[in-house]
């Protein structure tokens, strides 16, 4: 598997596949670009359905380089994968991890519809 950064409109992007080590440059710089262009960025986050500790550190990265510059990024639509991940790091409050996760059953629904 591998992954894709998708713009799906200005600001908003999905991250869909692995967010891992084999892959965190291609998405650094996929994200970073979009930081450079857009003031508010939306990283959708509900297609993850692998991620390591550089995908962990690259999130947090992205987040720390959004606030240098003072742009505004939310993280959204956590998958359960990537929300279970957060839990066991103790990151939820700092990634913005919902409460309650995007189930793959509901991802699959948005896809159909």
């Amino acid at each position: 598997m591998s992954y894709e950064c998708n713009k799906t409109s200005d600001g908003e992007y999905s991250l869909v596949g692995e967010l891992c080590i084999f892959h965190a440059a291609e998405i650094k710089q996929c994200v970073l670009e979009s930081l450079s262009t857009d003031d508010s960025l939306e990283l959708d986050l509900s297609g993850v359905n692998e991620i390591d500790t550089a995908g962990v550190q690259l999130l947090l990265f992205v987040q720390r380089e959004a606030r240098r510059l003072g742009k505004t990024l939310n993280l959204v639509r956590h998958s359960e994968l990537v929300s279970e991940t957060l839990k066991l790091l103790n990151l939820e409050a700092a990634l913005g991890a919902p409460a309650r996760p995007v189930t793959a059953q509901e991802l699959e629904e948005a896809h159909e519809s």
